[in-house]
């Protein structure tokens, strides 16, 4: 049954809208509900309301925050089928993706809890005597937009820590997942309680997602944003902050690498390549989309690895939950991996498994010959095909690891740990997992890139650093005075 949404979630109230537009299965195609198409009046009548609540909701004790934060973990917990099942309908996971995801969310608010018992500060040395102090204090009202690709999780991890630091929060969802990102955040945020203004859910179609965009970016009464998405996107929300000086934290695409050595456990490298290159289609910024693999073992990893992945089950993910792979989230993400892999065929390289498009659904795909000059080598595809490239020398390993524009994650499979704390070292991503995918989060752990991939980090006390401000105090005395004359 669709779901009808004609309201707007602004200060506490839900609020009719003139517009809505379509929010579509993409297994099928069918509509599966319907929500608020808003302009740039609501976004600024969101921004207005969280504006207006940011001072009570950042003068509450920092444990009444916390309290707010465990509320809603329960009521998350509590609705914890009914997410999976809308992240199936709507966002075309798994169904064990959407165990895992909704699994996950309360486990952010809960470490976002925890952090208001953490220290917000330091005192530090003062050569005249004072006490001198730098402190955090929130921003003020901050917007966050997040992504499609897991929507429950990911707009989880731009609001919590925001909010339990005292900010107020104007959350624009993807157009392609309104409900699992945005609406359904109203839903238990209303539940919880949270007093009205300190969350504000505004939906757009793609039609509005420039204009709504910029408001929530160059807005005078936004102080900081965090953005989840694509590069480019998030290459020009970047620039729009820094060009009015505004805080943010960006976590963008990605051209994972998993480097498997010759001493690798085969069991624990193949399972780590069938999961980082193909869970949830390989749609997310973590997915293992290169693996680089030691000449020597090259032949064994490839047979198991086609083995692991040629029992991967294709299909709607709604109707058979043994369907691991479902469909990708729109026409458009189809025809660029399509792009990507013709491009590859074109140009030499050669598949060993997989490779067919059926509508939006792609067979889970492993590509050999690939070289510098393909976009596959080169672009994100985010989609369930990967690389296979042989290397010589872990030297070699890293220089073709770090041969991207992007540095978000990346594995290393040796059974030498210090082997593989040496090639960590040398990687050019904010993240790397030694004897796992790249595909790894917890919620109080720095998550963030480097390079193309990103700016700042979310999670746990780096999350705080994020959405606060610090601010030097000192109190006099007696210790210094002032020059003579004065």
């Amino acid at each position: 049954m669709k779901k009808i949404f004609t309201d707007m979630y602004v200060g506490g109230r839900w609020w009719p809208t003139e517009n809505t537009f379509f929010d579509m299965n993409p297994s099928d195609d069918t509509l599966w509900a319907e929500v608020p198409d808003v302009g740039i009046n609501e976004v600024q009548s969101a921004i207005d309301s969280a504006n207006h609540a940011f001072e009570k909701w950042s003068e509450l004790s920092f444990n009444q925050r916390a309290h707010f934060m465990i509320k809603i973990a329960e009521i998350f917990e509590k609705r914890k089928m009914d997410i999976v099942s809308a992240l199936q309908g709507e966002a075309g996971g798994w169904f064990g993706k959407g165990m895992f995801e909704a699994s996950y969310v309360p486990e952010i608010f809960y470490a976002a809890a925890a952090m208001n018992y953490a220290a917000i500060g330091e005192i530090i040395p003062s050569e005249f005597g004072k006490l001198s102090m730098a402190i955090r204090r929130p921003m003020g009202v901050v917007s966050v937009i997040s992504p499609w690709n897991f929507p429950t999780l990911l707009t989880a991890r731009g609001i919590a820590f925001a909010l339990s630091a005292g900010n107020t929060v104007v959350l624009k969802p993807s157009e392609e997942t309104p409900y699992c990102g945005g609406l359904l955040f109203a839903e238990i945020f209303e539940e919880a309680g949270v007093p009205g203004g300190v969350l504000n859910v505004i939906t757009c179609s793609r039609d509005n997602v420039s204009t709504v965009g910029e408001e929530m970016v160059e807005h005078p009464l936004v102080k900081g944003i965090s953005f989840t998405g694509s590069t480019a996107v998030g290459r020009e929300i970047a620039a729009r902050a820094g060009a009015h000086l505004k805080k943010c934290c960006v976590e963008l695409g990605g051209k994972n690498a998993l480097i498997v050595c010759d001493d690798a456990d085969m069991d624990r490298a193949t399972g780590a390549a069938n999961f980082g290159s193909f869970m949830h289609q390989g749609q997310i910024c973590m997915s293992v989309e290169k693996i680089l693999v030691q000449e020597s073992v090259l032949p064994e990893f490839l047979d198991r690895f086609k083995e692991r992945a040629s029992k991967l089950k294709i299909g709607d993910t709604t109707k058979d939950k043994s369907h691991m792979i479902g469909p990708l989230i729109n026409d458009r993400q189809v025809a660029r991996v399509k792009s990507q892999i013709d491009d590859a065929l074109e140009k030499g390289a050669e598949i060993v498994l997989g490779g067919k498009v059926d509508g939006r659904f792609v067979e889970p795909t492993i590509v050999t010959g690939v070289t510098s000059d393909m976009t596959l080598y080169r672009d994100e595809t985010f989609g369930p095909v990967v690389s296979v490239i042989p290397f010589g020398t872990d030297e070699e390993a890293v220089a073709i690891a770090n041969d991207t524009e992007y540095g978000l994650s990346s594995g290393v499979i040796t059974k030498d740990e210090y082997r593989g704390l040496g090639i960590a070292q040398k990687l050019e991503t904010g993240m790397c997992h030694i004897n796992c995918s790249s595909v790894n989060d917890e919620p109080h752990a720095p998550f963030g890139g480097l390079k193309s991939s990103g700016v700042g980090r979310h999670g746990g006390r780096w999350a705080t650093d994020t959405f606060t401000e610090t601010r030097w105090i000192t109190l006099e005395r007696g210790g210094r005075g002032f020059p003579p004359g004065f």
